[in-house]
């Protein structure tokens, strides 16, 4: 039986750099879940579609290319708004819910990261997390990673966005963003990343051993 560890969080919050760090460390697979509405995202924006068409949005869900996973258009600041407006909708969420599920799976364990794994992908995963940080924190660090990639807009401008992506993630009906009820809190407001995944490794090392509840 492979080990499950969710975790989840708030946009620019370091979760998708500690979950990665989470995988090394155990031989784990690694799962950004995020990158499956971006690539959803991309495939609507490559077919001229509009990511508020609930059809548009499901017709690239199902002919998602896991190949283009590396391709550097999915971390703009375009797409990633984009990945947000296409998962408010229920056939998306379900189109891709199988496969999330699918690689939770894999042996000999699988660290995933998103917004609902610990509450909707994976509810009985061994261990699970939720990140957050300051948003202002966030969006400063959000500028920096946009910056690298030639984006020129003021920090103002993301600090904005996230503000919206948050909101909208958070109110969605279907799988909104919170923290799942065993979920263990980590801010990693005013940690830099070794720390925030020392603090994370600590967390999921207390749940792994802890007796099984109930």
């Amino acid at each position: 039986m492979s080990i499950v560890i969710a975790v989840d969080g708030t946009a620019a919050s370091g979760k998708g750099t500690i979950a990665k760090k989470l995988a090394a460390h155990f031989g784990f697979h690694h799962l950004d879940s995020g990158s499956l509405y971006r690539l959803v995202a991309l495939g609507v924006s490559d077919a001229g579609g509009d990511p508020d068409n609930e059809n548009d949005a499901l017709r690239a869900a199902q002919n998602i290319d896991p190949a283009k996973a590396g391709d550097p258009r999915i971390r703009s600041a375009e797409i990633g708004a984009m990945a947000s407006q296409v998962s408010v909708f229920p056939k998306v969420r379900a189109a891709l819910l199988e496969y999330q599920r699918e690689f939770a799976a894999r042996a000999p364990g699988a660290v995933i990261d998103g917004r609902d794994i610990g509450t909707v992908v994976c509810p009985d995963a061994n261990a699970k997390l939720f990140v957050d940080a300051r948003v202002q924190i966030r969006a400063h660090r959000r500028w920096l990673e946009l910056k690298s990639y030639g984006d020129t807009r003021p920090e103002a401008a993301i600090l904005k966005e996230i503000k919206e992506r948050d909101a909208r993630d958070a109110a969605r009906a279907i799988a909104p963003m919170k923290p799942a009820a065993d979920a263990a809190l980590l801010d990693t407001s005013d940690l830099d990343i070794d720390a925030a995944f020392e603090a994370a490794l600590a967390l999921v090392e207390r749940s792994l051993t802890s007796p099984p509840k109930g």
